[in-house]
């Protein structure tokens, strides 16, 4: 996870909430807080956690593969043309290539859009191109995962912030033009090198002399670099009919790649290295924008002044699974807690004593000094004790999840009811059931045993 993809999935979040409202955030502001760190470094945790639970991040690694698939398709799309526009250029050798037409046929399509890009980044400014455009519809198209439809709009609105969007499309557009045209140069010299071309420029309305000093104009700077010039004579005598003099071929064909080198090939290369320049300078520059309303809301959960008291959040829609708790490096030591439990029941039971005792959670602030201290010291074993003559409500078991995130191996414990009263069936089938959803292990027997050892 590269710093612009941590950005990028914390702009993710904060569109997402922006749209569908608040996130179910307890524990991942609590985790962001007992990181520590600025407010920003806070913020980007907090969406981390809530990107990893909710599937984000799994659907920026599909969109990245869909996006580097569209890049492929796009490229071979970019050597095929750049062929196909060598083949038109150059014929098939049967007829003389009109020079100017092969030329135009290299590298007109090329300069009109590179003029256009260069307009649109000096006028425009936050021009649209249309391979970026393609590019990034193939992208979503291909990702094909329908939690990644925020994650082009959150690249977007990043990028803008800092108008890297304009370098970013530019590296990708002289790229693949680059791409092409250098396909366009390797088949062109295939063709020279396998068949005999010979060359003529035509004209109805323009004099001889017009060509004479075009085509010398055009080729100083290839003869910068070393290509052939045809001389004056050679130019001329190309109006009438193909020359068959082995050196003017040379010439020509000389002169025509080294046009299409300098004048396609190498202001491309220039444009893509510049574009990519300017987009890693602007990249190493990319934060958050606190400002946002989005943002600006988390600080007090982030960074509280004070502990905050009253009601507490609203109770999470679904339970999240608890597929993984903190790692064994991490955790040391075993911990026994209760949820809620009748003041009449005699509580703790005896421990052995390896064994701690977090008492009974019957308050906020007891779940959140709890949860604090396990952030700190996560236990290694993990019993929770609850009564299952309670029903089974979303917070209860949203706080049990988050304690089993908070450890290293959870049980939970569903006590026995007292004397001669028995346990609800239908009740009891839905701690079952609540419990298998949050995918951990239960048992109606006191696992102390295993808090000791850990083993059954």
């Amino acid at each position: 996870m590269t710093e612009l993809h941590t950005l990028w999935l914390t702009e993710a979040v904060r569109l997402r909430e922006e749209h569908a409202g608040p996130l179910d955030d307890l524990e991942a502001n609590r985790l962001a807080r007992s990181a520590g760190g600025d407010l920003p470094t806070r913020i980007q945790r907090r969406a981390l956690w809530l990107a990893e639970r909710d599937g984000l991040s799994g659907a920026l690694v599909h969109w990245l593969q869909g996006a580097r698939l569209a890049l492929l398709l796009l490229a071979v799309f970019a050597v095929v043309s750049g062929a196909g526009l060598a083949f038109a250029a150059l014929g098939d050798g049967q007829t003389p290539v009109n020079v100017f037409w092969a030329l135009g046929s290299l590298l007109g399509l090329n300069l009109i859009l590179l003029l256009s890009w260069l307009l649109g980044l000096v006028f425009a400014g936050e021009h649209g191109a249309s391979l970026g455009r393609l590019w990034l519809w193939l992208s979503e198209k291909l990702a094909r995962d329908a939690k990644a439809a925020q994650l082009p709009p959150a690249l977007l609105l990043l990028l803008q912030r800092r108008k890297l969007n304009r370098w970013a499309i530019g590296v990708l557009v002289n790229s693949l033009w680059l791409l092409a045209l250098l396909s366009a140069l390797v088949i062109t010299l295939l063709l020279m090198a396998t068949r005999r071309y010979g060359f003529v420029w035509e004209t109805t309305i323009l004099g001889g002399d017009t060509f004479v000093g075009l085509t010398q104009a055009l080729g100083a700077l290839p003869g910068v670099l070393g290509f052939s010039v045809p001389t004056v004579e050679m130019i001329r005598a190309s109006g009438e009919s193909a020359l068959n003099i082995e050196s003017a071929r040379q010439a020509w064909a000389a002169w025509l790649v080294g046009v299409l080198l300098v004048y396609g090939v190498l202001p491309r290369l220039l444009l893509a290295l510049l574009c990519l320049w300017r987009w890693k300078v602007g990249r190493a520059g990319l934060q958050l924008d606190l400002n946002l309303p989005g943002y600006g809301q988390l600080r007090e959960r982030l960074m509280p002044t004070s502990e905050r008291l009253g009601v507490s959040d609203a109770a999470p829609e679904q339970l999240h699974r608890v597929e993984t708790g903190v790692s064994n490096a991490q955790s040391d030591g075993a911990l026994l807690v209760a949820i809620e439990l009748d003041p009449q029941r005699p509580w703790p039971p005896t421990l052995p004593a390896s064994v701690s005792n977090a008492g009974i959670l019957d308050s906020r602030e007891s779940r959140h000094k709890l949860l604090e201290q396990l952030g700190r010291f996560p236990p290694a074993r993990l019993a929770i004790a609850c009564d299952p003559r309670r029903s089974p409500d979303r917070g209860s078991l949203a706080l049990i999840g988050e304690l089993a995130r908070s450890a290293g191996a959870t049980r939970v414990w569903l006590l026995q009811a007292p004397p001669g009263e028995a346990l609800d069936a239908e009740r009891l089938g839905d701690w079952h059931s609540a419990l298998q959803q949050l995918n951990l292990p239960f048992a109606d027997c006191a696992p102390l045993h295993w808090l000791e050892t850990g083993h059954d």
